[in-house]
């Protein structure tokens, strides 16, 4: 319709983001091969990956990073995503006028170390600068290269039924440390973002299981949705024991207190794995040897389905559908 506008919920990683890709990017740009995966593979072997990302956090500031470090662990999730090694990344910044040269000092040098820890270079870039009042201070976007190890071959679309689904540590920690900062809010125990480059992790656990099917970074839209996403670009179900997902305490009550849901809050550290029954073993113990993985479980199981859909096992041995997130849950979360 001709009066339809964006809407922030656009911009949630949910159902209406979904369509809005589907509707008019998709169709009028084409996608990569496989559709739905965070990073494209580009023409040749399959070996070179290339992937890029918006950052429009507000704060840009929070408890555990920064939009800088964001903009780096984005990037090099999604390559990992991939199963690649990252190799080079690009950054673009939107710069407010009026923004503290002190504050874009402090958002580089943070982009600066988490890069370095991340084994990757920022090779090149851009800058613009937009009049007072029509930017948040700073975006950031972007991009990275990255190189898939021979052998290495994952896909949203790979699960197949039997597959032990893992997620490698606790949910829901990013979301609601943006929100405490954003809405002001106080808890007993203090929530910190969980955003890290996940790539040298990700490295660890390909080489102990080699079979790995499935990686995705649960950030907007949390587990519940990339878990649907990957279930869709599979073509099967999946199903998730609400007593096995790992919530830190001080999240769950949070999320408890103001109506949400921690299987759909961002997070911008952990990484999905969907793997063969056979390596789930060794995919676990890798990913718990591991300082960023310390907190793995597993949380679920791919199954046979007429459609593809993921269902919760709940405390109460009851079974509920997860949909993808429909609305605005946490906008500018990332």
């Amino acid at each position: 319709m001709s009066d339809e506008r964006i809407l922030l919920a656009h911009g949630d990683g949910g159902e209406l983001m979904a369509e809005l890709i589907e509707r008019v990017f998709v169709a009028r740009l084409g996608t990569g091969d496989p559709p739905g995966d965070d990073a494209a593979r580009i023409e040749g072997d399959g070996r070179l990956v290339f992937t890029t990302d918006g950052f429009v956090v507000d704060p840009i500031f929070f408890p555990g990073g920064d939009i800088g470090k964001l903009a780096v662990c984005g990037t090099v999730n999604d390559l990992a995503a991939a199963g690649a090694r990252p190799v080079a990344l690009s950054a673009s910044f939107i710069l407010e006028e009026g923004l503290a040269i002190s504050e874009l000092e402090r958002v580089v040098g943070s982009m600066a170390k988490t890069a370095a820890e991340a084994g990757v270079k920022v090779v090149c870039g851009d800058t613009k600068v937009v009049p007072r009042g029509t930017a948040d201070g700073i975006y950031v976007t972007t991009s990275g290269v990255g190189m898939v190890p021979v052998g290495v071959a994952v896909s949203g679309a790979g699960a197949r039924p039997g597959d032990v689904v893992l997620v490698s540590g606790t949910v829901g920690d990013h979301g609601l440390a943006i929100l405490s900062v954003r809405e002001g809010l106080e808890f007993e125990s203090p929530i910190v973002s969980d955003c890290a480059p996940l790539a040298g992790m990700v490295g660890e656990l390909l080489a102990a299981a080699p079979g790995v099917h499935v990686l995705r970074d649960p950030t907007r839209g949390g587990v519940a949705t990339a878990l649907n996403e990957i279930a869709r670009q599979s073509g099967v179900g999946i199903e998730v024991v609400e007593s096995a997902v790992p919530v830190r305490e001080a999240v769950g009550t949070a999320c408890e207190l103001l109506g949400l849901d921690p299987l759909y809050v961002a997070n911008e550290g952990k990484m999905i794995v969907v793997v063969p029954e056979g390596e789930a073993e060794s995919a676990l113990a890798a990913l718990k040897a591991h300082a960023l993985g310390a907190e793995s479980a597993v949380i679920g199981r791919v199954m046979e389905s007429a459609r593809p859909r993921v269902t919760l096992r709940t405390a109460l041995g009851t079974h509920r559908i997860l949909d993808r997130q429909v609305g605005e849950q946490l906008p500018r979360i990332c």
